[in-house]
C-alpha cells in the first residue's frame, strides 16, 4: 500500500487524530468539500491556498451515491477520488462524507476554518452555502474562500474531452472491493458444475448482406444488390449456447415452428450439446428477423413472427420441465414472442422450486416486456430502455433511474446494460466484502463491429458468475467480457471461455502496468 493511502481515514479516526474545537493558532485545521471528480489545477490552487492558512487541511469528498449532477457521474468512483487527494503533499486527511451535505461533519470535526472556491460567493451566495457559513458561525469556525485567479469545471472537462480512465478505474473498484483476477478465473473454473435451464422465445437472425446500385427515378425506392446471407441462432437460443460455451450443463425449453428455421435451431442445439426441451407449433413459424445489410448499415428488418400466447398445453408442457428443474440455475428470457404473457409469467414463476437462482430479462425493441413482471428474482438485466418503459419515466437520470427499478423489483443484483457507457449494477449485501451499494463498469471495447447480442453474452456470463462466486463485481466483470468480445463479431454467436480467459489474462497485464 502506498504510504499516502493512510492519510484516507474514517470521521471516527479523523477525529480522535484532530482534537477538538477550539485547538488554538499553532494546532488549527482547514476543511474543504466537494467532489473532486477530475482533480485539475483549480483544485490543487484552491488546496495550496487552503493550506497556507492551516496547520493540517481535511479534505471532505461527496459519496459516489450523493453525487446528483449529470448522468453517471461521478465519472471516478470515491475511492479513486480520495486516493487522488491524498497523494497531494499539502492534504493532511481526506475522508468520505457519506451525507447528501457537509453539515454533519462540520459539526463533528468543527474545523477551524472552511475554505470554499471563489465561484462560490462571485455572484449570490447559495443556500447551502448560507447554511455552511451559519454552522461555522455556531461554533465560532471561519468561512473563507479561496481567490478566483484560476477557475476550471471538472463537469466541463469530462463532457468536452472525457479522459479514458475504464482500466484505472476497473483497478480501483477490484481493489476496494478486495477481487483479484484469479478470483474471476476461479469463479469460470466452477461453471463446469453448474446445471442450467434456459426457457424464452427464440429468435433466428437473417444477415442479408448487399451493395447499393441506385434509386428508382419515379419513386423514392432503393435498389441493392444481393451478395450473401447467414442465419445466427438469436432470442433465448443464443444464451443458452453462450452458457454451453462457457461450461455449463444446458437444457433449453421454447417453442418453435415446423419449419426449416425450426430444424435449424435443433440441429444448431444438438451439435452444442445442449438438452433439447423444445417444441413444435405447426400454427405458428418460427420468428425470423432478416436484416438488409450494406457494408456498415442496416438498410431494413422485416419479421417474421407470430406474436399471440401459446396455448394451454404448451404451457403446461414448459410448467412441467420449470417444475423438474431441481437445482441450479433457471433464466426466463422473454421477447414477448407468444411464450411469456401476462397470464403465463405467473404460473412460471410460481412453478420455480425453491432453491433455484431465478434470473430474468424482459425486452422492449418490436414487443413490449416488461422487467418488473418478474420480481424477488437474484438477477435481472434490463438497458435503459427497458428500464424506462418499465417505469413509465422518460426524464430521471440514469443511476436514480436504476435505483427506483431495483427497489420495484425487489431484485438481489441488478445489472444495468448502458451500451458504449458500460454498466451500473447495483446489489445487497450478497457477501462480506460488499460495501458499496452500486458501482459502473467502462465499456470494454472501444473498436465495436456490431452490438447485437452484446446484452444476451452478459446474461448468460453474469448470471453463471454470481451464481458460483456470489460476488456481483465478479459478475458484473464477466459479463462486461463477454459482451465486448461479441462486440468484435459480425452477428451473434457462442463466446467460448477461452476467450473469456484470454480477455482476463490482457485486462490483468494492463491493470499491472498501472502498478
Amino acid at each position: 500500500m502506498k504510504s499516502y493511502f493512510k492519510k484516507i481515514v474514517s470521521i471516527k479516526e479523523l477525529l480522535k487524530r484532530v482534537g477538538k474545537f477550539p485547538r488554538g493558532k499553532n494546532n488549527n485545521i482547514g476543511m474543504c468539500h466537494g467532489v473532486f471528480d477530475l482533480v485539475h489545477p483549480g483544485h490543487i490552487r484552491h488546496l495550496s491556498f487552503a493550506k497556507q492558512k492551516v496547520s493540517k487541511l481535511i479534505v471532505s469528498i461527496t459519496s459516489d451515491i450523493n453525487v446528483k449532477k449529470a448522468e453517471l457521474r461521478p465519472y471516478v468512483p470515491q475511492m479513486l477520488r480520495a486516493e487522488n487527494l491524498a497523494a497531494l503533499e499539502f492534504v493532511d486527511f481526506v475522508i468520505i462524507d457519506e451525507n447528501e451535505t457537509p453539515i454533519k461533519n462540520l459539526k463533528k470535526i468543527k474545523p477551524d476554518f472552511f475554505i470554499k472556491g471563489y465561484e462560490y460567493v462571485k455572484n449570490e451566495i447559495h443556500l447551502k452555502t448560507k447554511e455552511e457559513i451559519d454552522t461555522l458561525k455556531k461554533y465560532g469556525g471561519q468561512f473563507l474562500f479561496t481567490p478566483g485567479d484560476f477557475v476550471l469545471s471538472s463537469s466541463k472537462i469530462i463532457e468536452d474531452d472525457r479522459p479514458d480512465l475504464s482500466m484505472i478505474k476497473l483497478k480501483s473498484l477490484m481493489e476496494g472491493e478486495k477481487i483479484n483476477f484469479n478470483d474471476i478465473r476461479a469463479a469460470i473454473d466452477k461453471f463446469e458444475n453448474c446445471d442450467v435451464l434456459v426457457v424464452g422465445d427464440t429468435i433466428i437472425d437473417n444477415y442479408v448482406n448487399t451493395s447499393v446500385i441506385g434509386n428508382n427515378a419515379k419513386t423514392p425506392t432503393f435498389s441493392a444488390k444481393y451478395i450473401n446471407e447467414e442465419n445466427f441462432i438469436g432470442g433465448a437460443a443464443i444464451i443458452a449456447l453462450h452458457l454451453k460455451a462457457a461450461g455449463a450443463k444446458v437444457k433449453f425449453c421454447s417453442v418453435l415452428g415446423n419449419d426449416s428455421l425450426g430444424k435449424f435451431v435443433k440441429n444448431k442445439l444438438k451439435k452444442n450439446k445442449v438438452i433439447d426441451l423444445t417444441i413444435v407449433d405447426n400454427d405458428r413459424p418460427t420468428t425470423e428477423k432478416k436484416y438488409f445489410i450494406c457494408g456498415k448499415d442496416r438498410l431494413l428488418k422485416v419479421d417474421k413472427v407470430e406474436n399471440s400466447p401459446i396455448n394451454s398445453d404448451f404451457q403446461n408442457y414448459i410448467i412441467k420441465q420449470i417444475r423438474n428443474h431441481k437445482k441450479g440455475i433457471i433464466i426466463f428470457s422473454d421477447f414477448r414472442h407468444g411464450i411469456f404473457n401476462n397470464q403465463s409469467i405467473p404460473s412460471f414463476i410460481k412453478s420455480i422450486n425453491k432453491n433455484i437462482f431465478k434470473v430474468a430479462d424482459s425486452q422492449v425493441a418490436s414487443r413490449w416486456g416488461n422487467i418488473l413482471d418478474f420480481k424477488d428474482f437474484d438477477l435481472i438485466t434490463p438497458n435503459e430502455k427497458e428500464a424506462r418503459f418499465s417505469l413509465a419515466d422518460q426524464d430521471t437520470s440514469i443511476r436514480p433511474l436504476a435505483s427506483i427499478l431495483y427497489d420495484k423489483s425487489k431484485c438481489k443484483v441488478l445489472i444495468l446494460k448502458l451500451r458504449e457507457k458500460g454498466l451500473i449494477t447495483l446489489r445487497r449485501k450478497i457477501s462480506k466484502n460488499d460495501f458499496r451499494s452500486f458501482f459502473v463498469i467502462d465499456a470494454l471495447q472501444k473498436n465495436i463491429v456490431d452490438t447485437v447480442g452484446c446484452g444476451d453474452a452478459l446474461l448468460a456470463y453474469a448470471s453463471l458468475g454470481l451464481f458460483v462466486s456470489k460476488n456481483s463485481l465478479i459478475a458484473s466483470i464477466l459479463g462486461s467480457v463477454s459482451a465486448a468480445l461479441l462486440s468484435l463479431e459480425n452477428g451473434n454467436k457462442p463466446i467460448p471461455k477461452i476467450k473469456v480467459l484470454k480477455k482476463i489474462g490482457e485486462l490483468e497485464k494492463v491493470i499491472k502496468s498501472f502498478s
